[in-house]
Order: C-alpha cells, then sequence, then structure tokens
C-alpha cells in the first residue's frame, strides 16, 4: 500500500522540501499553492489554487482521492507573515493572514479529516511557528494570533480524534532560510536564536518526518527553531 501525503504552500522553501521528503519516503504526494506548476513525477499530483478558497480545499482532497485512492496525512504548511508594528496593520493585512493562515486551515483539515475517518487513521502535522514569546522589535503580532491558534488547535484535535486513530502534531519553526527572509537580514535574523543563526527548510522537514513515524506521537508542538521557545 502506498501511502499519499497532502503538502500546502508547496511550491518553495519548507513546503517544497516537505515534498522531497515524503516522496524519499516513498509516498505519493498531491502538492498545492496559488502558483505550483504541473510537476514530471507521475508521483506528485499539483493543484493550483488559493487554499483560503473552499473550493481550492475541495479540489484537492477529490482530486486526492480520485487519483490515489486515499489520504495518510496532511501537511497544513501554507502561511503568510506581514510584520509591521501592532497599529499599522490594516484590516487588508488582517485579512490576508486570516485567508491563508486561519482559512487555508480549517477548510482543508475539516474536508481531510473527514476522509481518514472512513480508514479510522491518519496524521495531520502543523506548520506553525515559535511565537511562544514576544521578540522586541519582531512585529509578531499577526503571527502569533494565527499560528498560536494553530498550536492550540492541534492539542485539541489530537484529543477530539485520538479515539479515531487519527494523530495531530504540529512544527513550529523558528526563522527559516526560505524566501520569504532576504539575505542581508540573516545575520540579524539568526542573533534572534540562542543556536546563532536561522533554520533550513530541511531541517523542518526532517521534523515533519520524525513526527509521521513517531506513532505514539500526538499533540505534540514540536520546536525547531535553534532554542528560542526555550529562552534567549
Amino acid at each position: 500500500m502506498t501511502k499519499v501525503a497532502i503538502v500546502t504552500g508547496a511550491s518553495q522553501g519548507i513546503g517544497a522540501e516537505i515534498v522531497l521528503a515524503f516522496r524519499k519516503l516513498g509516498y505519493r504526494v498531491v502538492a498545492t499553492s496559488r502558483t505550483i506548476k504541473p510537476s514530471e513525477d507521475p508521483n506528485i499530483l499539483t493543484v493550483a489554487g488559493d487554499i483560503g478558497d473552499p473550493g481550492t480545499a475541495q479540489r484537492i482532497v477529490s482530486e486526492a482521492v480520485t487519483q490515489f485512492g486515499r489520504i495518510d496525512t496532511l501537511v497544513n504548511n501554507a502561511g503568510i507573515f506581514i510584520g509591521k508594528p501592532f497599529t499599522e496593520n490594516n484590516i487588508e493585512d488582517y485579512n490576508a493572514v486570516m485567508n491563508v493562515n486561519m482559512a487555508g486551515f480549517f477548510h482543508i483539515t475539516k474536508l481531510t479529516l473527514a476522509e481518514m475517518e472512513k480508514h479510522s487513521s491518519g496524521h495531520v502535522v502543523n506548520i506553525t511557528g515559535s511565537i511562544d514569546n514576544g521578540i522586541s522589535g519582531g512585529h509578531t503580532a499577526l503571527a502569533a494570533l494565527t499560528k498560536g491558534g494553530l498550536n492550540a488547535v492541534t492539542r485539541v484535535l489530537a484529543i477530539e480524534y485520538a479515539k479515531k486513530g487519527i494523530r495531530v502534531n504540529a512544527v513550529a519553526p523558528g526563522v527559516t532560510d526560505t524566501p520569504m527572509h532576504s539575505k542581508e537580514h540573516h545575520e540579524m535574523l539568526g542573533s534572534l536564536h540562542p543556536l546563532g543563526r536561522i533554520g533550513k527548510a530541511s531541517e523542518v522537514a526532517s521534523a515533519v518526518v520524525f513526527l509521521e513515524s513517531a506513532e505514539f506521537v500526538t499533540g505534540e508542538i514540536l520546536h525547531v527553531d535553534g532554542g528560542q521557545s526555550a529562552g534567549r
């Protein structure tokens, strides 16, 4: 039996690394983002669309089941970051972050859990953020509002679905080397982490792979943040 994973926000950065990691495990992958292009790998099905749109979520899940027959794992990786002082955020900023980070999680997770319930097995991994504490000058309020909510719902859903054979976990990265962060800021951003550098996308993907194999782990928020959540 070949397992199937859905990965959102899959066209670059952490999402692209997670897709590669699951292919190395032999999984078929449904990869989605707004701008994703068709893959030459027959075991990667790409679906382009706005993850905050319930119609996109419906297409992803229905195509996964139609093409590959099942869904074993969902990785909710799609997310955006808008870093402004809190009072400078406008309603467009708020709506954009809520659309991707919150609605993007809600629509596809609801549909995927319903599919997983049919087989009494499955695993959901939410890519959240190391937002346990504020960073002076970090302007992370909208990130904390959404990613903190995802950390909380991870624990709640883990309990709600435990008896149904479905695990729910999260990976909470620190600042990670992706196209979201320009190279000239890497040294400064690295100084915010006790290990003195920013993370690699492959390190986040490795944490997802670990949770995938850790069958007695559910409700866990696994920090991949260079020690940031432990203290500074």
